[in-house]
């Protein structure tokens, strides 16, 4: 099971979550919203092999945190994966967002330099402006982005210019979110939860193993069985990572 976007270190009892985590085996890419967040939240990945740290530095927090991207350059070294990084469109989130694109294509340009990540992406309602920096900072790594919600059009960008995705219930609950699903390359896809702030259908919080109930969906999408998706995403994680 992989769990390739989860905010693990937001859970109420984040160590009681990874304990869960390490005993059912699951996957997670533990991504952080803060430089600041990375020393304690890779304590959660603590003699768990399968456990993951990404280095992040939140669109939705450029604003206030942006002083932090010195902290995340001198970090960078120790990160194998990178996120959340991205940028938000949102209109509550206007005022940061030539910072957002100075500090994505910042972290981007570091990135290659430091000889590529893999980097989980945040994309609401910015899809076209991501893929722009994704392509003018050419080398950066291997973009996964998350929960993707653009259009289909901007779908055939992404695929062109190699993005990857990661996909959850919560996503894959929507008419929108299947019918994207479905015209993704299915040895770029990867399953999430986005847990704590994805909720179950009842409106409890998503956790990591949940995102089993994504190969569920995907099966009925891809019209496959549910272990022959389980095959294809344990091949494209394998893939996703054979170079880092």
């Amino acid at each position: 099971m992989i769990d390739f976007h989860c905010h693990l270190d937001l859970y109420e009892d984040p160590f009681q979550v990874a304990a869960e985590c390490k005993r059912r085996g699951v996957y997670v890419l533990s991504v952080t919203t803060t430089p600041m967040a990375w020393d304690g939240t890779r304590k959660l990945a603590d003699d768990a092999s399968r456990i993951r740290t990404a280095l992040g530095l939140h669109p939705q927090l450029v604003g206030e945190r942006k002083n932090e991207l010195a902290l995340f350059d001198r970090l960078l070294g120790d990160a194998v994966y990178v996120g959340e990084i991205g940028l938000d469109g949102g209109p509550e989130y206007a005022a940061s967002w030539v910072d957002q694109v100075r500090v994505f294509e910042h972290i981007l340009t570091s990135c290659r330099a430091a000889g590529g990540r893999v980097f989980s992406v945040h994309s609401r309602r910015a899809t076209t402006p991501v893929l722009e920096s994704i392509e003018r900072v050419a080398g950066a790594g291997r973009a996964v982005l998350h929960w993707y919600s653009g259009t289909k059009r901007e779908l055939a960008r992404a695929i062109d210019l190699e993005c990857w995705f990661s996909v959850g219930p919560a996503m894959l609950r929507s008419a929108k979110g299947k019918a994207l699903a479905a015209q993704m390359p299915r040895n770029r896809v990867l399953t999430e939860t986005d847990g704590p702030f994805a909720r179950m259908a009842d409106g409890g919080p998503m956790y990591p193993w949940h995102a089993g109930d994504a190969v569920d969906m995907l099966a009925e999408i891809w019209q496959l069985d549910a272990s022959s998706v389980r095959a294809t995403l344990d091949a494209n994680l394998r893939d996703l990572t054979s170079q880092i």
